[in-house]
């Protein structure tokens, strides 16, 4: 028992160490836990989860595709138009745009641009712009289990195969779209009436006292104007098509198991059909490249843009923490299933608050997933229970130290979207709380419904 508690500790450890400096470092410092395990404790090492690492690279290599043709861009306008056409709803339209928008793309990342544009909306129409604009960031993040291409969603079917009943992306989907989408309108509708009005917030008339400041609440921010490549278009329809075809993958291999006789698309490979996780990697690099053959970017952009140094951290972070995770959870199987797995059995919720805590630290809601599968794995939890309880990964709103709650608030012109004086009396913690316990309900329920 002792033992057990050393090693929880290094790992804990690891991951904090890991969180602390940022980047790859998670990643690095998650390899030397594993060394020490291996090494001192004379643990066997379990196998990296390279399944998961090319799914993340095929995706975010078409994604960032994507963005270098310009097909981000485009979707942030389409955003942008609908805000503007009914700026009266922003706290509603708004969170429901970065929802979208992420679970097209793939990453939270995307709503950067579309936050100054809330804000601005907001201003016009007199509305607190912290209503909007912290429910909007907390939504960025919620779609991610809710995205076929995101990290998250990937990573869990990556790790399906090894919890007896293996998932598909449409079994994914259908329980994580519509619970996601009712846990961000429940903390919308609650951030409605929330604060004072703009012109009744002390801290914005402190503000208006200066002339510059007043002067600043003219300049309109927008993505309008700015000039699109003629392929940005193409490439959006290039991407969708690719995501379309793995859907309607998982939708054949749904049918199939249930008894269906329909034609086979993959080949047989020693008489079995071709997983789904090797079907998303093929289709997602194929798409990729025939954006990059129809726009004719540059494979070097490619390699430059944001997204895909976002998405290399993810393959680094999640290489050194998810191994370290399960090669602990390997050593201490027995131990963890003879003490946690009666509790886990008896109340499954708390699994969910266990993933919440460890979010609330690791700052990413696949890396989350990494560490937390393997130990249902290990207490034997149900693949639907598991998936039941996915929205609860996130949890990284908890502290608001995360780069869309930052931009946020440095995009709040007014100052009323910030940081409290306790620092846990920030602006996004009862939209996150809201919007991840709602979420995490309503999936459980649809999960217990659907299977």
């Amino acid at each position: 028992m002792a033992m057990f508690w050393i090693q929880f500790f290094l790992v804990l450890g690891a991951i904090l160490l890991g969180i602390r400096r940022g980047g790859v470092a998670l990643g690095m410092i998650g390899g030397l836990g594993v060394a020490v395990l291996v090494f001192l404790f004379r643990a066997a090492p379990s196998e990296p989860p390279i399944a998961v690492m090319l799914i993340i690279l095929a995706v975010v290599t078409a994604s960032a595709t994507l963005q270098v043709a310009g097909g981000l861009d485009y979707l942030v306008q389409l955003a942008e138009k609908l805000l503007r056409a009914h700026p009266r709803y922003v706290t509603l339209l708004a969170p429901l745009c970065t929802f979208v928008l992420t679970m097209c793309v793939g990453t939270g990342h995307a709503v950067y641009a579309l936050l100054p544009v809330i804000a601005d909306v907001a201003i016009r129409t007199k509305t607190r712009p912290e209503r909007p604009m912290a429910i909007s960031s907390v939504a960025s993040q919620m779609a991610i289990t809710a995205s076929p291409v995101a990290a998250a969603v990937t990573t869990f079917l990556g790790y399906s195969a090894k919890m007896g009943a293996p998932v598909t992306i449409y079994d994914i989907l259908k329980i994580t779209i519509p619970a996601g989408i009712v846990g961000v309108v429940a903390a919308a509708a609650w951030s409605l009436n929330r604060g004072k009005d703009l012109y009744q917030d002390p801290e914005f008339l402190k503000r208006l006292e200066d002339q510059k400041f007043r002067d600043s609440l003219d300049v309109s921010v927008t993505t309008l104007d700015k000039k699109l490549p003629s392929t940005a278009k193409l490439s959006v329809a290039l991407f969708f098509a690719g995501v379309l075809f793995i859907i309607l993958l998982a939708l054949r291999d749904t049918a199939a198991n249930a008894g269906y006789q329909l034609p086979r698309v993959l080949p047989l490979v020693d008489g079995k059909p071709v997983p789904m996780t090797t079907a998303v990697q093929i289709v997602m690099l194929a798409f990729g490249a025939f954006i990059l053959f129809a726009t004719n970017v540059k494979a070097a952009d490619v390699a430059k843009s944001s997204v895909f140094t976002a998405g290399m951290i993810a393959v680094v972070s999640i290489f050194g923490i998810a191994w370290m995770s399960d090669t602990f959870v390997s050593a201490n199987k027995s131990f963890l299933i003879s003490k946690v797995g009666s509790m886990v059995q008896y109340a499954p919720w708390t699994f969910a608050i266990a993933m919440f805590c460890v979010s609330a630290f690791v700052k990413s809601q696949a890396a989350t997933l990494t560490v937390m599968i393997p130990f249902g794995i290990a207490l034997k939890l149900p693949a639907t229970l598991m998936l039941g309880l996915m929205p609860a990964s996130y949890a990284y709103f908890f502290f608001a130290f995360y780069p869309s709650d930052l931009a946020a608030i440095n995009m709040d012109r007014t100052g009323t979207t910030r940081i409290g004086k306790y620092l846990l009396n920030h602006s996004f913690m009862i939209p996150g709380l809201i919007g991840v316990s709602v979420s995490t309900v309503v999936a459980y329920t649809l999960s217990r419904i659907a299977f």
